[in-house]
């Protein structure tokens, strides 16, 4: 409803980030380019939108399912497909998309429609420049990207990094052509306002931003936030550029620094609501395609631990609403009310401690002043 109500307000001109929907008064938070987009909702009634959205998330759903398999090299057959599909709707995330009507699903597959395809395939790189465009953090993958283009001459990465970039810059100047009043406002005020979204303390809030907060009993947890953010993406990134970096001995390295990628930016969005963790999914199925591939079945309880977090519903049973309970949690609900993150950062842990193995066993087996080649078929 809100995604409506923004495009009824973009065809009437009017002013997108001074709208406030429903009961709970919700703001217009996306790009300007994402009202643009939001404009078609309104050529049909709410009842058809909200079926059409529904059918929509779950047809993205079973997209979604596919490009992971296709990210961890396994077998995309349509029976897997959509069993690992019906099985993900029951998770809380996926559950929270389809309930509320979210787009996170049609970011995911932008992004892993990209990164499943060849570096050097044409226009590689123009899916997560329109998921950024949409939404910001997807932006993030264009770092990893550039990242390692730098660190690995000869690779293609740095030029799917700029077909990022410019396609980002394209989504920023059609809005700005079309929403100019929008865009200014956007990129000058509402872009530097963290608390726009909703309340840190919120326990859907499932960024460290949240856990902060909760954990200091304020809605503004301020300096000790961002300084553990600014360090926490640093190291996640860092460990997205290894696992590219050792591509060559990590069979499923882009795979992991995909994950690794997303997971950062859930981390350290001023908030991530707990249906923005669909990227759960990739979580548990790139661990299990692990497990498979090294005939461990530690990697297999490793994703079966991520699937009971997920499909917990845990948050929801803690004190919540308006009277903002959150700020007066004890220390077991502040432990329960960060259950998502404290996964995110396990598996960056984890992530890191993998990619970081590879690449030292890719150097000690290359001769010396042997050169990195790349792989044309490598995604």
């Amino acid at each position: 409803m809100v995604y409506r109500a923004v495009g009824w307000t973009v065809r009437s001109g009017g002013d997108i980030y001074s709208l406030r929907v429903m009961t709970a008064q919700l703001p217009m938070t996306y790009p300007p380019f994402a009202g643009l987009l939001f404009v078609p909702l309104t050529w049909m009634a709410v009842g058809t939108m909200r079926a059409a959205a529904t059918a929509a998330n779950l047809v993205l759903a079973v997209v979604f399912a596919g490009l992971t398999l296709r990210l961890v090299r396994r077998p995309a057959a349509l029976p897997t497909v959509l069993a690992i599909a019906a099985l993900s709707v029951w998770s809380e995330p996926l559950w929270g998309t389809l309930r509320y009507g979210q787009i996170n699903l049609l970011m995911g597959v932008l992004v892993l429609w990209d990164m499943t395809r060849a570096p050097a395939a044409r226009w590689s790189g123009i899916g997560i420049g329109i998921a950024a465009g949409i939404k910001l953090t997807p932006a993030l993958f264009v770092v990893i990207l550039a990242a390692a283009g730098l660190l690995m001459r000869g690779t293609p990465y740095l030029r799917r990094a700029l077909v990022a970039s410019g396609t980002f810059a394209a989504t920023v100047l059609i809005a700005a052509l079309a929403l100019p009043h929008d865009s200014r406002r956007y990129w000058s005020r509402v872009v530097l306002a963290p608390d726009r979204p909703g309340r840190a303390e919120n326990v859907a809030n499932q960024s460290l931003r949240g856990v902060v907060a909760r954990l200091e009993h304020t809605g503004d947890p301020g300096t000790a936030w961002l300084l553990l953010s600014l360090a926490v993406a640093a190291a996640g990134l860092a460990v997205a550029v290894v696992a590219l970096l050792a591509r060559e001995s990590l069979p499923l390295g882009t795979a992991w620094a995909t994950v690794a990628c997303s997971v950062t930016a859930l981390l350290v969005s001023p908030v991530s609501w707990s249906h923005h963790w669909v990227w759960a999914v990739p979580m548990v199925v790139l661990l299990a395609a692990e497990g498979v591939r090294r005939h461990d079945r530690r990697w297999l309880a490793g994703a079966a631990v991520l699937t009971a977090v997920f499909g917990s519903y845990v948050i929801w049973l803690l004190p919540h609403g308006t009277a903002r309970p959150e700020l007066r949690e004890n220390a077991p609900e502040i432990l329960a009310a960060a259950v998502y993150p404290l996964a995110g950062l396990a598996f960056l842990a984890l992530a890191g401690a993998v990619a970081v193995r590879a690449l030292r066993a890719g150097t000690e087996k290359r001769p010396a002043g042997a050169g990195r080649r790349s792989s044309p078929a490598e995604s």
